[in-house]
């Protein structure tokens, strides 16, 4: 024994001291892993054939072992960690000899390559991070992010803190647009901690909150960090659960659990939502705060704003808070009394089939008993209760076509019940109405006619819509009927945006907000997956880009925005026709709406074309696609050689070694703990993609394999990450701000002005620990 140490625990120390000094080196990060990975399996391969390195395990031919099982302890759960005092057996770390683990590697890392890399599940969510990644870079080099915080500072600069709280606001923006941590720290750096200084705010308080709303893209969606810990994590978790049950003696997880165990990045993205919120409240909060009882130190700051006309306090109250209010507090009230709903008529042609109980109830013995710890004594009797029920009327009912005269007597009940007002018209006047709405605040002087005729219009859409327009009226006719009133909203919605876009704050911040709504939208809404979504964050941010530049080149962007309500036009075809034109059968109006719907797509593709030849024209696009490249090559390079580090470690058996270890303690709460503290140490010396894929495939199987929600073991480990990052004299953060910060700026001023930021982290995180439906309550209100 080497150092009075087991052979696995010297391995794993020579694989950790290679990785960092790999990465010490000075080579790039995503060659010095796998080249770490190759120099610490010579190593630990030669040391072995010399007999140095010996692994000792429980002698399973003792009595004293059978003796330990025969309590009923599960032979996996027997260890040198949680039983010292069984005979042990010295044996060398590689069972059969290194020649065989080399082989077993080389045909390991190829199914893994394959699995997680080339052409597995996860690739094409792994996509998705080429496209957050383009989005955000082309966000950032359009100068979309300078406007925002000049923007903010005139909002919020007389309040005291104000250009802090500023700070973090765009922080936030620019962490829903981008997800990447080092380019908003950089970006926001040099936008605005020179602004910071020279209006006589402190350099602590300046580089603290920056660098803390930087960091804010590790948590707040679309995180590049959620996308590639959900990757990791939905297979984590269902082989971990999938183990434990039948460790239990369940035939499957679905049983033992009572439901499937999955999680997406959808889901992930849901529950960080409100700790993301959380996190730049908290931010803002306390620069609000020190900026009360340090005046000096965070003055309020008056910047000049040339446009625009005086609003009064009464008008700022009436159209932008009560009008608003009134209108949606009006449409829900609507829907509860049933006048606003669904008006779809469509039947399935089957009937529902008996509804199983809430738990699997024929199961063994030993699942059972595992069951009712689980769900508790109560869950498991109403199953039983359940299952008693069905069997008594006959056993459970599979589903069965229904007769046309069946079909027809549920079309008609849904037809009796249909709300005389559809969502889908009620939504679009309600947008017409608050757009009118916030026109006449923002330019309250001006003729109020046009307005209130638009106005006009979108409240006859929803007379139409009561009067003329049926649940049985064909979506062309409801067309027909309804293309007057839109018109007439149309012609007063032009003139609306044009009051709009005189304003600074709707000019700059609605386009990227409507982006990131769009593209937040979709995926927690559930109506798509984060690849397509990022795809359209991807293309919308080009072309937003590109009007930004045709602006600056006092050139129109009719094309832009055309290419915009093009795409709003497949949307709405695709939402209210079949466009599905390779039945057999395919009437005039789903002909003509696919017509349309084709030629939107047509010119919504030339738009793109257009604004990506835009931008390649202004020096732009080139760039932006050679710097997507880098990072995306990265993300994916350390993914390969982190798969080789992860294969050495498992070649000797670290990974079980390290399992056995953390399943010892009998705490589930304290095996977390010291995971967290782990992954916050080596969050000092390692980037995030490191400790993704070295670190949580070790340490998975057992954090994932218990009874936390993997959504917020998954949320916990990115605000924990996201801590590490802050926390000096290591933290990432602090290293990009101190690259761009000016000389009058030192280190000192940096550490001693995130310290209050990192303890808000830990509050943040104690937070989340002790109120864990922070993290789910979202996900459980939200269809996934």
């Amino acid at each position: 024994m080497l150092f009075g140490l087991d052979g696995v625990e010297i391995g794993l120390l020579i694989v950790f001291l290679s990785l960092f000094a790999g990465i010490l080196s000075g080579f790039p990060v995503a060659f010095a892993i796998s080249g770490a990975g190759v120099i610490a399996f010579a190593i630990i391969a030669f040391l072995d054939s010399t007999g140095t390195l010996v692994h000792y395990v429980v002698d399973t031919s003792t009595q004293a072992y059978k003796d330990v099982l025969a309590t009923g302890v599960r032979p996996d759960s027997v260890s040198t960690f949680r039983y010292p005092d069984l005979p042990t057996i010295a044996q060398p770390i590689f069972d059969r000899g290194w020649e065989v683990a080399i082989d077993r590697n080389l045909s390991f890392i190829v199914n893994r390559m394959n699995e997680r890399v080339f052409a597995g599940q996860s690739i094409e969510t792994l996509l998705a991070v080429l496209m957050f990644v383009l989005m955000g870079i082309t966000l950032e080099r359009s100068k979309i992010a300078n406007d925002l915080l000049t923007t903010m500072a005139r909002i919020f600069g007389p309040l005291p803190g104000g250009l802090a709280v500023s700070v973090v606001v765009v922080g936030a923006f620019l962490a829903a647009s981008t997800g990447i941590v080092g380019a908003t720290v950089v970006t926001m750096g040099l936008l605005s901690l020179p602004t910071m200084l020279r209006n006589g705010y402190s350099p602590e308080l300046s580089t603290g909150v920056i660098a803390a709303s930087g960091t804010l893209g590790q948590i707040i969606p679309p995180s590049i960090v959620i996308v590639l810990l959900g990757t990791l994590a939905g297979d984590l978790y269902s082989t971990a659960q999938e183990t434990r049950a039948q460790s239990f003696g369940c035939s499957d997880a679905l049983t033992y659990l009572g439901r499937p165990a999955v999680v997406s990045v959808g889901t992930l993205f849901q529950a960080a939502m409100l700790p993301g919120v959380l996190l730049a409240v908290l931010y803002a909060g306390y620069a609000f705060v020190y900026a009360l009882l340090n005046p000096s130190k965070a003055p309020a700051v008056h910047v000049e704003y040339s446009g625009g006309e005086t609003i009064t306090r009464a008008e700022g109250l009436t159209w932008f808070i009560f009008a608003p209010v009134l209108l949606i507090g009006t449409l829900f009230l609507l829907y509860e009394v049933n006048v606003v709903g669904s008006q779809d008529l469509t039947v399935s042609s089957y009937s529902e089939g008996t509804e199983g109980a809430v738990l699997r109830t024929n199961v063994s013995e030993s699942c059972q008993a595992a069951m009712i710890e689980l769900h508790g004594q109560e869950k498991w009797d109403l199953a039983l209760e359940q299952q008693r029920a069905i069997e008594e009327s006959g056993g459970a009912q599979a589903s069965v076509a229904l007769t046309p005269e069946q079909i027809e007597e549920a079309r008609a009940a849904k037809l009796a019940a249909a709300a005389p007002i559809g969502t889908g018209l009620s939504i679009l006047a309600l947008v017409f109405l608050l757009t009118f709405a916030f026109a006449r605040g923002v330019k309250p002087a001006d003729a109020a006619e046009p307005l209130m005729i638009g106005a006009a219009g979108a409240v006859a859409i929803l007379l139409a819509d009561v009067f003329f327009v049926r649940p049985t009226t064909s979506p062309m006719s409801t067309v027909l009927i309804i293309a007057l009133p839109v018109l007439v909203a149309l012609w007063g919605m032009r003139h609306a945006a044009g009051r709009l876009a005189q304003n600074e704050l709707v000019r700059v911040v609605f386009p990227p907000l409507v982006l990131i709504v769009a593209v937040l939208g979709s995926i927690l809404g559930g109506i798509t997956n984060p690849t397509p979504a990022a795809a359209l964050g991807a293309a919308g941010a080009i072309m937003l880009a590109a009007y930004r530049k045709l602006k600056e080149e006092n050139r129109t962007g009719k094309i832009i925005i055309n290419s915009t309500f093009a795409v709003v036009i497949m949307i709405l075809i695709g939402a209210n026709f079949d466009v599905r034109i390779n039945q057999s059968q395919v009437g005039l109006e789903n002909w003509i709406a696919f017509l349309v719907a084709y030629a939107a797509f047509l010119y919504a593709a030339f738009g793109l074309a257009y604004a990506g030849w835009t931008l390649y024209r202004t020096s732009v696009l080139s760039p932006v696609v050679r710097e997507t490249a880098k990072v995306t090559s990265m993300v994916f390079t350390i993914l390969i050689g982190s798969q080789l580090l992860n294969l050495v470690v498992i070649s000797f058996g670290g990974e079980h070694y390290i399992q056995q270890f953390l399943r010892s303690f009998d705490s589930e709460f304290q095996v977390f703990l010291i995971v967290m503290l782990v992954l916050f140490i080596l969050g000092f010396v390692l980037d995030f993609l490191e400790i993704i894929y070295i670190v949580i495939p070790i340490v998975g199987p057992v954090i994932y394999g218990g009874t936390f929600d993997p959504k917020w073991v998954t949320i916990m480990i990115a605000v924990n990450l996201q801590t590490s990052f802050l926390t000096p004299p290591f933290g990432f953060a602090l290293f990009y701000l101190r690259g761009v910060a000016p000389p009058s700026v030192t280190t000192g001023h940096i550490y001693r002005g995130i310290v209050p930021f990192v303890l808000i982290q830990v509050a943040g995180l104690a937070l989340l620990w002790f109120v864990p439906s922070i993290v789910t309550i979202v996900p459980d209100l939200m269809p996934n």
